[in-house]
């Protein structure tokens, strides 16, 4: 398993309410054929999955997919999914369960969790069980309906400099803004539509590397 710094390099997020033409694995498998480093599940809004146990089938045929290229497999903010299918890992945000809780069920897993501003990072950065940080929204997004107020370049950078643990910059980024990105030290980029909405993922994953 790749460390928690590589695997951050090109981290795809993505659920059913995310593809259009496709079937969610059919997506996933060109991704990871592409050189995804990190699949994050995350099945939340208009158009996902509502029924348990169809949201838990999609789930481990996703984990398999990422079990066979050998690319962590995380899911989104729900603890007992991702504890039932022993997944590598969970992100949660400041919104979702209390971090503590969190660590104390996944403590031999990967933890993310979402940071927006100063306060945020510093908090974090007492929690060293947490093995990384997910900051942004760095541009304006549509992919999260509830999404804040981008942050921009400047003040990615500013986190990423004062954060404690690797850092993946999210939001509203497509292929055109890694170079600046990355110039701000994190260690990679996560992505739903610069994937999810291109006709050619492979040249769209090698963009983002």
């Amino acid at each position: 398993m790749k460390t928690s710094q590589e695997m951050l390099a090109i981290y795809f997020i993505a659920g059913t309410q995310d593809i259009m033409d496709r079937t969610l694995p059919e997506v996933l498998e060109q991704a990871l054929k592409a050189g995804i480093t990190c699949f994050q599940y995350r099945e939340k809004g208009e158009g996902s999955l509502t029924d348990p146990n169809d949201k838990k089938l999609m789930a481990k045929r996703c984990q398999q997919l990422c079990k066979e290229y050998r690319v962590p497999f995380l899911i989104n903010d729900d603890v007992t999914l991702a504890l039932e299918i022993e997944a590598d890992g969970i992100h949660v945000g400041q919104t979702d369960q209390a971090i503590q809780d969190v660590l104390a069920l996944f403590s031999d897993k990967i933890v993310g969790l979402s940071c927006y501003d100063e306060k945020e990072v510093k908090t974090a950065n007492k929690v060293p069980a947490i093995t990384y940080y997910g900051i942004g929204p760095v541009y304006g997004t549509l992919s999260k309906k509830d999404a804040k107020q981008p942050i921009g370049l400047v003040k990615l950078q500013k986190l990423t400099e004062l954060a404690e643990k690797p850092v993946v910059a999210i939001g509203g980024i497509n292929t055109g803004d890694v170079e600046q990105i990355i110039e701000t030290n994190v260690a990679g980029v996560a992505v739903i539509s610069a994937i999810t909405q291109t006709k050619d993922i492979h040249e769209a994953v090698k963009s983002l590397s």
